[in-house]
């Protein structure tokens, strides 16, 4: 049951990567590494649980996937949406812990599929890549790896 739960737990923690800028993108050229990347916003919703706000997700997936500014607008509408849903999942708390956990990631697959639809054939493609990195570095951190397949800083 524990390597279940972990399973979904670093599914999720994919799934939120991906969406929401995860390291693997700071490796990448064109992105500044993590020690140099801004302070999360103050009154961002999502700063205290490590996540970027909308807009800076929004940033980061332009350049690394030079969305248009037709497909800023639609993937910034899936961003702000997602973020509410998971607020107020977050504030749910007749829920417990695994069942938040398992619309969390059901929230972020739904927003991934939409974002997904929003891309061309290259876009996707990248993020696939992305996708198969992340899941690449979760598993090197299944098997022992301290570092989550990531290397020391």
């Amino acid at each position: 049951m524990n390597k279940v739960l972990c399973c979904v737990a670093q599914i999720g923690a994919l799934v939120a990567g991906l969406v929401c800028g995860a390291p693997a993108f700071a490796q990448e050229p064109g992105f500044p590494p993590e020690t140099s990347a801004p302070p999360p916003k103050q009154g961002s919703s999502f700063g205290h649980h490590g996540m970027m706000d909308p807009d800076e997700q929004l940033a980061r997936m332009t350049t690394r996937y030079s969305l248009t500014t037709e497909q800023e607008d639609q993937v910034k509408t899936i961003l702000v949406s997602q973020l509410h849903q998971i607020q107020g999942l977050r504030k749910d708390t007749a829920l417990s812990r695994q069942d938040r956990m398992e619309k969390m990631q059901t929230i972020r697959r739904d927003s991934d599929a939409k974002i997904k639809a929003v891309l061309n054939d290259d876009q996707k493609k990248q993020f696939a890549r992305d996708q198969l990195r992340m899941q690449k570095d979760i598993q090197q951190g299944q098997d022992g790896d301290p570092n989550g397949g990531t290397p020391p800083r």
